[in-house]
């Protein structure tokens, strides 16, 4: 049987999207000897994706997401592949999709957590496109075959929101790529000519580290109000906050000025650079608001950092007892929860221990196997 993957999140381009698209066609691949696949592509991925054999076609479908091309031509792009099945890796399926389909829905923060500030539109412009997105994703969970999710809390989000029986959904956790704890540095490695950090990491310690997008629903706001009353009492502490510069960082780099002079932005940190950052960091800070999955804290579970999490939606589900949790709404329980690891070696070695046993939960081989299976199960 043929089945398509929409594959055009593939890679660095769709960032969460894209790691978690390029872990699954890749992985999927390696496993089904069987099927055919066809993988729609951009042009600023095509390349990207390597693949061998008579089973695998890679097709360039050049179409921006969110889009009216996406809704009046892909749909085309797919019928002409004649595939059995599409696979979609995000809630953005085609109104008009000519074959049956499944699709995997991260989180429903669109819908839960809408906010102007999310976007650079204007109200009017963000009111509509907003109004767009819940009907292509209520028609995509309603007209899916099977509805992959990627938590149990999202799974029930999803059965609560759509009013969908629970057995049309799928849980398919995501997974960790590096499971095995860092090596220790060496003296004069990489932690002392990290570029992004001007001049090494060994004079920004001690330091928290904060790696993701700056989203309004990642409390990145709030998480730097605490940390200006928390450096009151401790003037030599750094902030590190990892993303590629965008709107939504421009805007809070802006607004850390009003706060602190020891909270540094990098902007991107390339994964080399990046492993010295986690090795020398007291703890991972995860203030978000709302997650679907979680994947940052686990990620950095796995680079051998104690984690200070949220306690919102999945994150309990998925960080278990591997992470020290408080309130994201609650300013004086972040901040507590933060002095509490900064001051607690014992506490900060017990997290990183539970983190190492965690991450082992996870693996992208065993999500690729269950959505495979869903695969066979529909055809």
């Amino acid at each position: 049987m043929k089945i398509g993957i929409d594959a055009r999140f593939y890679g660095p381009i769709g960032k969460g999207l894209g790691r978690y698209t390029q872990e699954i066609v890749d992985n999927i691949i390696k496993l089904d000897q069987a099927n055919e696949y066809v993988i729609f592509l951009r042009r600023e991925n095509f390349d990207e994706f390597q693949c061998a054999g008579a089973r695998i076609k890679k097709v360039l479908a050049d179409i921006k997401w969110y889009g009216w091309a996406e809704q009046l031509i892909f749909p085309v792009c797919i019928w002409r592949e004649r595939v059995a099945l599409m696979h979609f890796t995000h809630f953005n399926v085609p109104i008009f999709c000519p074959v049956k389909f499944i699709v995997t829905i991260h989180d429903l923060i669109l819908i839960k957590f809408p906010t102007a500030r999310a976007t650079t539109l204007g109200a009017l412009a963000y009111k509509t496109k907003n109004l767009a997105y819940k009907i292509v994703i209520t028609l995509a969970v309603r007209r899916a075959k099977k509805v992959l999710a990627v938590s149990e809390y999202t799974k029930q989000d999803l059965a609560k929101q759509f009013k969908i029986k629970p057995d049309k959904i799928a849980v398919t956790h995501e997974g960790v790529a590096e499971l095995n704890p860092p090596a220790p540095l060496l003296k004069g490695g990489a932690e002392n000519n990290c570029p992004p950090c001007k001049g090494g990491i060994g004079g920004l310690k001690p330091y928290l580290l904060y790696v993701g997008n700056a989203y309004p629903h990642k409390n990145l706001e709030g998480f730097i109000r605490g940390f200006a009353k928390i450096s009151q009492s401790r003037p030599d502490l750094k902030l590190i906050l990892v993303g590629k510069e965008d709107y939504f960082y421009s805007r809070l780099k802006q607004f850390s000025v009003n706060f602190s002079k020891n909270i540094i932005f990098p902007g991107y940190v390339p994964d080399s650079e990046l492993a010295a950052l986690y090795r020398s960091a007291l703890a991972y800070v995860f203030p978000s608001f709302y997650e679907g999955f979680g994947l940052p804290p686990l990620e950095a579970m796995s680079r051998g950092l104690p984690v200070v999490s949220s306690n919102k939606t999945c994150l309990p589900e998925v960080l278990g007892a591997a992470a020290l949790y408080f309130n994201p709404d609650d300013e004086a329980d972040m901040i507590d929860k933060i002095k509490k690891i900064i001051n607690d070696e014992n506490l900060r070695a017990n997290l990183r221990g539970r983190g190492y046993e965690q991450i082992k939960k996870y693996s992208w081989e065993s999500c690729a196997r269950q959505t495979l299976a869903v695969y066979k199960n529909i055809l």
